[in-house]
């Protein structure tokens, strides 16, 4: 199964802060491009805050360059835009630059995507390595996207297989049936995901070739029917959300899980159902690595309401057990 509980620093985010100008604040547009500037209020990591969004180091719709600025291709409600983030030296502010139709809506939630709407302050740890890892990596927050299917159709890719194969799928469906992101776009490099309608409309054969297997790309195919529907659930508190997405068959807790801890920035919605975190978490906090998702809850329970930031820590803390198992075999469904 690809997890999304890598514990690879670039898998998780720290603090960013209160927004630091309210919604409707002017903003300046440059020759290159619409900008707004955001102080957030603590210290922050633009690779961290922002790594989960991105599905594998080659992922077209994401990209980080040398000069530590995150750039993002995004389908928003009001069209393809593309978003660089950035430190401003010497600050502590935070520039966002903006490109194509979805550049304003792009900008108007800038503060909630780097974590404004979180609240670090409310998890209290109560084990030691917890304690440490907080402290070693100061103003932990999570991100809130806004969007729904941009988290939601990856993964499910992701389902109960390896994460190269899921990385490679979506890498290829979306430089052949996405369009290139406005503005400069990290040099010409990204890529905006298909709307919901080109997902539907992608032949049997193609996802073959990509090596998605029928029942995923079954799922996908039922999700963008109703994407409008599963739209709504970001106005929905994280639970009602998940109930919606399972209402469409093939999606269950785990990838439900997995799309409202960044659509919604939700801090318990703790993933079950993963191939590796029961253990993780077992072993980082009783030392049993065969923990099963009922053990992995009770582990969990005295951080009730933060069992996601919980999780996160306990994977930024780098406590996992020695791999005594083989990996997980690579599908190849293409020969079929």
């Amino acid at each position: 199964m690809a997890g999304r509980f890598d514990p690879r620093t670039s898998r998780t985010t720290v603090r960013g802060g209160d927004a630091a100008m309210p919604s409707g604040v002017p903003r300046q547009a440059s020759a290159s491009g619409r900008v707004r500037t955001w102080v957030p209020d603590g210290p922050l990591d633009l690779r961290l805050v922002l790594g989960p969004l991105r599905r594998g180091p080659a992922d077209p719709t994401f990209r980080v360059l040398p000069d530590g600025s995150v750039w993002r291709a995004s389908l928003t409600p009001g069209g393809p835009g593309t978003l660089r983030v950035s430190a401003v030296p010497g600050t502590g502010a935070v520039r966002g630059e903006a490109w194509g139709p979805g550049a304003d809506w792009l900008l108007e939630r800038l503060p909630e995507l780097l974590g404004s709407c979180d609240d670090p302050d409310a998890f209290v740890p109560r084990h030691r390595l917890l304690a440490m890892t907080r402290h070693r990596r100061p103003g932990l927050r999570l991100l809130r996207t806004g969007l729904v299917l941009e988290s939601l159709i990856p993964s499910i890719l992701e389902q109960k297989v390896t994460t190269d194969e899921a990385y490679r799928a979506w890498r290829l469906l979306v430089r052949k049936f996405g369009e290139p992101a406005p503005g400069p776009a990290a040099g010409g490099r990204l890529w905006v995901m298909p709307a919901a309608r080109t997902w539907a409309l992608i032949p049997s054969w193609e996802w073959h070739r990509a090596g998605v297997d029928n029942k995923r790309a079954s799922t996908i195919l039922r999700a963008v029917r109703v994407a409008a529907r599963l739209e709504e659930a970001v106005r929905m508190p994280a639970a009602e959300a998940q109930a919606r997405l399972e209402l469409v068959p093939g999606i269950g807790p785990w990838t439900s899980a997995e799309v409202v801890q960044r659509s919604h920035g939700a801090a318990d919605a703790v993933t079950v159902g993963d191939l590796h975190l029961p253990g993780i978490v077992g072993w980082a906090l009783a030392g049993d690595r065969f923990a099963d998702d009922a053990g992995m809850l009770a582990l969990l329970e005295p951080y009730a309401g933060q069992r996601h930031r919980a999780a996160r820590l306990i994977l930024l803390s780098g406590k996992t057990p020695a791999r005594r198992a083989p990996r997980m075999s690579v599908g190849d469904i293409r020969g079929l």
